[in-house]
């Protein structure tokens, strides 16, 4: 099957799929926590539209295969297909498989004749925001299922869900789940093409997800900003006072996280697995990062780097405001300060337990009486994933081998992947394959974002190679 499926795959991607992504770059199509006027401005049903136009193409050669695009009130799209087995048929053996179009907001720093919305294919790599996260997704599932197809090899029934609300933290998709219930009745297996890899060597294997606790910390000291040579030395600084808060959660020294309650155990299996991953990686754990100058990474241990992007609470501050721009800035004491911090939390802590937490921490006995105000935004759990079935650990293995020439990696991701958490409660007896081809500076989220294009093309090997080996595993 890997050749006459390398092949396919191979042609798949060149033919339709590379042509259609780089119009999908193009559509500014963001998530609705960054656009609030996104259904006015109709970018997203462009994306939908977009991937329909070439989903139905391929569902031609797909038989009894169904695209519906659900659209609940007043909620983000959702495309919704069912693709029937051909082979075991039964609703336990069903596949779901997941991936989302809604993109991050553009973020400054693109190089020269780069941008957000501007494709642009330069050997192995599409540049431009989506692409990689998580645009190529419906894709790679779809012509997974069209390798079997054209091979006459069995799979089971499948359900593809592809999303418009993931980078808001998918509030919309419970709704459609609980909506469509019926429809995708009990997944044995789950498919989430939404995530990263270690490196574009080997098939990386997400083994779990970190939760979030974010809000906004506001300090204020003043009803109005007045002249610093008249106040200091009488009126505390709303910075002071906010730095002081911070040292109450962060160690500024180390930036580890000082209150217990919100660390989590780490299972010994994903020591163990930090310790190998860290060791395939090598330097390449810290240096895939754009630092300046002389700056180093927090430890030079590197399976406790490992260990602090995936298990361990680490703090952000994501924005500010209440200060003019250096250039504009006078000798006047700010009224207050406000900065948005984003706390990720292990993957098995309880995310509303930690934002209870972070709220007192912060508001109780603000110094110097000050008005604090924490006001959290976003509370999204973590996930560990369940032990592998001896089934899949081999056809992963198989998969990996004949897609990479390399064993599958397995590490955990600092990410959330929120619809992760909620299917691992939803389904707790199913399977999770959970992989990604965000790789060494594909820097989703920021600027100069790209797709690496051989990585997708294996990925979508792998899949097709665990959706035939799904179907002719042995069951009780």
């Amino acid at each position: 099957m890997e050749s006459t499926s390398k092949a396919f795959v191979d042609q798949c991607w060149g033919d339709s799929i590379v042509p259609t992504l780089v119009d999908y770059i193009k559509i500014p199509n963001k998530s609705p926590a960054f656009d609030p006027d996104w259904a006015a401005h109709g970018y997203m049903d462009d994306a939908v539209s977009l991937f329909e136009g070439w989903a139905r193409k391929c569902l031609a050669g797909l038989p009894g295969a169904t695209l519906d695009i659900v659209r609940l009130p007043g909620r983000t799209p959702l495309m919704f297909f069912e693709i029937p087995g051909t082979g075991r048929v039964t609703e336990q053996d069903t596949v779901l498989l997941y991936g989302h179009l809604d993109k991050q907001p553009e973020m400054v720093g693109w190089a020269d004749g780069y941008g957000p919305w501007i494709p642009r294919l330069e050997g192995d790599k599409l540049y431009g925001r989506g692409g990689a996260d998580d645009g190529y997704a419906m894709f790679g599932a779809l012509t997974a299922l069209s390798v079997l197809r054209a091979q006459q090899v069995p799979h089971a029934s499948c359900v593809i869900v592809i999303e418009a609300c993931e980078e808001s933290g998918s509030v919309d998709l419970p709704f459609y789940i609980d909506h469509l219930a019926d429809r995708i009745g009990r997944p044995s297996l789950v498919v989430c093409l939404d995530s990263g890899c270690g490196n574009y060597d080997a098939l990386w294997m997400t083994t779990s997800l970190r939760g979030v606790a974010a809000g906004t910390l506001t300090v204020e000291v003043l009803t109005e900003g007045v002249h610093s040579g008249d106040a200091s030395g009488v009126v505390p600084s709303s910075f002071r006072i906010f730095r002081q808060l911070l040292s109450r959660l962060e160690d500024e020294a180390t930036g580890a996280i000082r209150p217990a309650a919100l660390y989590a155990q780490v299972p010994a299996e994903r020591v163990e697995q930090a310790k190998r991953a860290a060791a395939a990686l090598g330097d390449s754990v810290y240096t895939k990062f754009p630092f300046v100058g002389g700056t180093r990474p927090m430890a030079d241990e590197l399976t406790e780097l490992v260990l602090n992007r995936t298990w361990r609470p680490q703090l952000a501050v994501t924005g500010f405001d209440g200060a003019p721009r250096p250039g504009d800035a006078g000798n006047v004491l700010l009224p207050y300060t406000t900065a948005k911090l984003s706390l990720r939390l292990p993957p098995t802590l309880d995310p509303a337990a930690a934002s209870a937490t972070l709220q007192k921490l912060l508001q109780d006995d603000a110094p110097h009486g000050a008005n604090v105000t924490y006001t959290p935004q976003a509370a999204s759990a973590g996930w560990n994933a369940p032990a592998l079935a001896p089934w899949l650990e081999t056809s992963l293995a198989r998969a990996s081998a004949a897609a990479f020439g390399a064993p599958p990696a397995y590490m955990g991701e600092g990410g959330s992947i929120p619809f992760m958490a909620m299917l691992g409660e939803k389904f707790p007896a199913a399977q999770f394959v959970v992989t990604g081809v965000l790789g060494p500076h594909s820097n989703a989220h920021g600027p100069n974002e790209f797709l690496h294009l051989p990585t997708g093309r294996r990925i979508t090997q792998v899949i097709a190679q665990v959706l035939a080996d799904h179907n002719a595993r042995k069951t009780p």
